[in-house]
């Protein structure tokens, strides 16, 4: 594990103003790509690297939560955050993704498509495959999930780093990049909207439903678990967007009174 060198952080705000969480991504993905940042390394402290890279602290906890969520960085309580080792779960750049989306508007129920058909197949192979290690890592999501109810923003977190698990568990390493990959985005859009979720403790309880499955070595379980889930987390998604739009509605309404 190695320190990195504050110097090596390039001020954001000296080439451009307002600065947001994804810029942040983009900077910190282009410097591990370079070489800059290796796999192990600590990253400063966060009130001494949103000063190092011109940006709000809040900007950057988001950037940081956002990489954190697909398996590229670390969070790890009293010692900070690192980049992923690289026998960590592998993460494919869903840049080019995300360009195919804007270019031929991919729909959100083609996203969770994509997702369920990849899913659906990993539970199956990590219900065969989990390590001990690997059930432990899903019992402390869900607790972290149950822990962070009146919390949606760091519920997500969790219900993010479950879903990460059980791919690596499958020991697919392809299935997973391309799991992560789909997942990224969706997580970026479920996070503008989370705040609005009312059924948490609904979704802690369908993970759990996937963990049991899993600790009993039951493929067939675990996949319609997870099909269980994945379709009850678009409904509920679709929700908090009519909740959104329904909000938005709000002021317009009052001011043509």
């Amino acid at each position: 594990m190695t320190r990195t060198k504050p110097g090596i952080f390039k001020n954001l705000n000296s080439e451009k103003n307002g600065t947001t969480a994804e810029e942040v991504v983009t900077r910190l993905r282009e410097m591990i790509q370079r070489g800059e940042i290796s796999a192990g390394d600590r990253l400063p402290p966060e009130r001494d690297l949103a000063k190092l890279l011109g940006v709000s602290r809040p900007t950057l906890r988001a950037g940081i939560r956002s990489l954190s969520t697909v398996g590229i960085l670390q969070s790890r309580q009293g010692a900070g955050t690192f980049v992923a080792e690289a026998d960590e779960s592998p993460t494919l750049d869903s840049s080019p993704l995300r360009l195919l989306s804007a270019l031929h508007g991919f729909t959100s129920d083609e996203m969770f498509e994509a997702r369920l058909a990849l899913e659906m197949s990993i539970a199956g192979l990590a219900a065969e495959r989990a390590t001990s290690e690997q059930m432990t890592l899903l019992a402390e999501e869900i607790a972290g999930m149950y822990a962070s109810l009146e919390d949606p923003e760091q519920y997500l977190v969790h219900d993010m780093q479950f879903h990460q698990t059980v791919a690596a568990a499958s020991g697919n390493r392809i299935l997973t990049s391309l799991m992560n990959m789909v997942a990224t985005i969706l997580f970026d859009y479920r996070s503008k909207t989370v705040k609005r979720a009312t059924d948490l403790k609904e979704s802690a309880e369908q993970h759990h439903n996937i963990y049991r499955a899993m600790r009993e070595h039951n493929p067939e379980a675990a996949r319609q678990a997870m099909r269980d889930h994945l379709v009850e987390t678009q409904r509920a998604q679709r929700l908090e967007v009519e909740r959104e739009k329904r909000e938005k509605e709000k002021p317009q309404n009052g001011r043509s009174k």
